[in-house]
């Protein structure tokens, strides 16, 4: 039977990577006039597997292959600008910004769905 850190561990990694992300793409949209910024972003779908365990595959001998991505955990990538500027930064305000309405949007879907999880848990220790 599933505890109730169980039941909640999910939504709060998927809380921490949405709120980490909102921080780097905010600094992103702030930095769009320092020359030579790179953009950064984290991927959330490759994150989230190495905080629900299902990440890369676990290998059980010593002569089995060891893929790796060479990202650490908490390791941010460049992102690739569509046109690069002159003066050697790489953030598109636009794409920015896109992409932090769509982090906050799922944040806030993701506090939802927490809510929800809470209620039933709570109606259930009520008896209701």
């Amino acid at each position: 039977m599933d505890t109730i850190k169980d039941q909640l561990s999910f939504y709060a990694s998927s809380l921490q990577l949405r709120g980490r992300r909102n921080n780097i793409l905010a600094s992103n949209i702030a930095n769009a006039a320092t020359p030579n910024y790179k953009a950064r972003d984290i991927s959330f779908e490759d994150e989230i597997k190495k905080f629900d365990q299902n990440g890369p595959i676990k290998t059980s001998h010593e002569k089995h292959f060891v893929h790796n991505s060479g990202k650490s955990i908490h390791e941010t990538s460049y992102r690739e600008p569509l046109i690069p500027s002159l003066d050697g930064n790489t953030v598109e305000l636009a794409v920015e910004q896109m992409q932090f309405a769509e982090n906050s949007m799922r944040y806030t879907s993701t506090v939802n769905f927490l809510n929800g999880k809470i209620n039933k848990i709570m109606s259930a220790i009520k008896g209701e």
